[in-house]
């Protein structure tokens, strides 16, 4: 979603405040609400990938009317209210004749485009909850499709050519390749560099990393071929070199999940120089956290300490408790490593104390994540790195049944966490059994991580096949098809 008023080209005047809206909001933070309307959603069956941005415009008055996806949410979750009641302007005021010419016309100004729809771009997001038939939203969605070809194809600074990609935002070729001149960049490019780094961090979460990775270079060049290519404003710098770094570390996390650890610490490192060239502190937090994480996997523990010590040095003037309790567990995981069970011991207490000061507007969007299932999963892979099985496998059930369901690939994870503490622990039944819901789920989630796991536990269970349901686990986990 972009951060630009989006308004009907008949409505010159600057958006008024939405406070009913805000007022329905009570003391929960813009995440939070975000989080009750995706409930919300999945209660009667639509996809919306609401996030707090999204609430912050709709108080703002950006969003003068939401598209039928979220009025459809809206109305369901305070029953008896209209649109009226909650803020919003009818939507005969918002989609006129003039409107309806603006869709059909191409705009004859592509730096500040103007759609007839009153709603933001991108707001009937329908990958959110993709089946695996099609998982990059391909169907019933043509006012996201409308919007994003308009603003690619009416030309950016650096393209002669734009196509839709899975992520909805890959450049082709320089424009001054086609001969045309080239022209300074703006809000446009920079909320579609912005909506693609959202786009693969949902699709991820739902399917994995394996299938995406290699869909996710085109989209990365782009990126940086915007940063080449300059913008007037300064605030348009800076938020494209941010999306372009998130969307580095996104594209790291790819080649992370799916085993390519070369690349991902490549990766990890150019969001970390374009962080400092910036001067970006939450950025350089961020890129810090994955390198830790990376470094924890890799076995490099006390790198992984370094990495996520020199994270929170970055992230603590940003205000966010939960970001500063999601990097102590960074570090917890290395000294776990290190086999330092009193240091683990230390940051566990202090991710624990810090979670639970609460959310706060300060948190990143990209911690949409972090809950208080992935506190229990990384901390129950602390616990399997110091060999306390038992421990392990408490947090990591816990783990699994907290996890919201949308986030498969976590609770696939959690669960072959849980399936290997287990089997190391002397359950081997137990193990097969959980075993078999991590293979039920690799259906639709695409994760050589997981698969890596599974693999190593189906070693462990081995002398064990005499054991209840082992047996079925190994046959049905020796037909998985190896992945490439």
């Amino acid at each position: 979603m972009t951060s630009s008023t989006v308004t009907s080209s008949e409505s010159p005047r600057p958006p008024r405040p939405n406070l009913a809206f805000r007022q329905l909001r009570g003391q929960r933070s813009p995440g939070e609400f975000a989080a009750a309307v995706r409930r919300a959603a999945r209660e009667i069956g639509e996809r919306v990938s609401c996030d707090a941005r999204y609430v912050g415009r709709v108080e703002a008055g950006e969003i003068r009317c939401p598209n039928y996806a979220y009025e459809r949410v809206f109305l369901h979750m305070f029953p008896g209210r209209t649109l009226a009641d909650l803020g919003f302007a009818s939507r005969s005021s918002v989609r006129g004749r003039g409107a309806r010419d603006m869709e059909d016309t191409p705009s004859a100004h592509p730096a500040s485009p103007t759609y007839g729809t009153g709603e933001t771009p991108g707001a009937y997001e329908t990958y959110e909850m993709q089946d695996a038939q099609d998982p990059y939203g391909t169907h019933d969605n043509y006012e996201e499709s409308d919007v994003l070809r308009r603003a690619f194809m009416t030309g950016g600074a650096t393209a002669a050519a734009a196509s839709l990609s899975p992520f909805g935002f890959t450049y082709e070729a320089s424009a001054s390749a086609a001969g045309r001149p080239a022209r300074r960049v703006g809000a446009v490019e920079a909320g579609a560099l912005e909506e693609a780094v959202r786009r693969i961090r949902l699709l991820d979460d739902r399917h994995g990393a394996d299938g995406l990775y290699r869909r996710a270079a085109a989209p990365l060049r782009a990126a940086y071929e915007l940063l080449d290519a300059g913008t007037v404003r300064q605030t348009t710098a800076d938020r494209l070199h941010s999306g372009a770094g998130e969307l580095a570390i996104s594209v790291g996390w790819l080649a992370h999940d799916s085993g390519r650890f070369d690349d991902a610490r490549s990766h990890y490192a150019e969001a970390l120089a374009t962080a400092r060239v910036a001067g970006d502190a939450a950025l350089e937090a961020h890129a810090f956290c994955n390198t830790a994480f990376l470094a924890r996997d890799t076995g490099r523990p006390r790198e992984a300490v370094r990495a996520a010590q020199a994270a929170q040095r970055v992230a603590r003037p940003l205000g966010s408790p939960r970001l500063m309790s999601l990097l102590a567990l960074r570090e917890a995981g290395g000294w776990a490593g290190l086999a330092d069970r009193a240091g683990c011991e230390q940051a566990l207490a202090r991710a624990q104390a810090l979670y639970e000061r609460g959310p706060s507007e300060a948190d990143p969007e990209w911690m949409s994540f972090y809950g208080e299932a992935e506190l229990e999963g990384l901390e129950a892979q602390c616990w399997s790195t110091l060999g306390d099985w038992p421990r392990a496998a408490r947090h990591a059930r816990r783990a699994a049944h907290l996890q919201n369901p949308h986030f498969t690939r976590n609770i696939a994870l959690y669960t072959a966490e849980l399936t290997d503490d287990l089997a190391r622990g002397g359950h081997p039944d137990e193990a097969a059994e959980a075993g078999m819901r991590v293979l039920d789920l690799l259906d639709e989630v695409q994760s050589s991580r997981i698969q890596t796991m599974l693999a190593a536990t189906a070693r462990v269970l081995l002398p064990h096949r005499r054991a209840s349901g082992v047996s079925a686990f190994l046959e049905r986990h020796a037909s998985l098809p190896r992945t490439a």
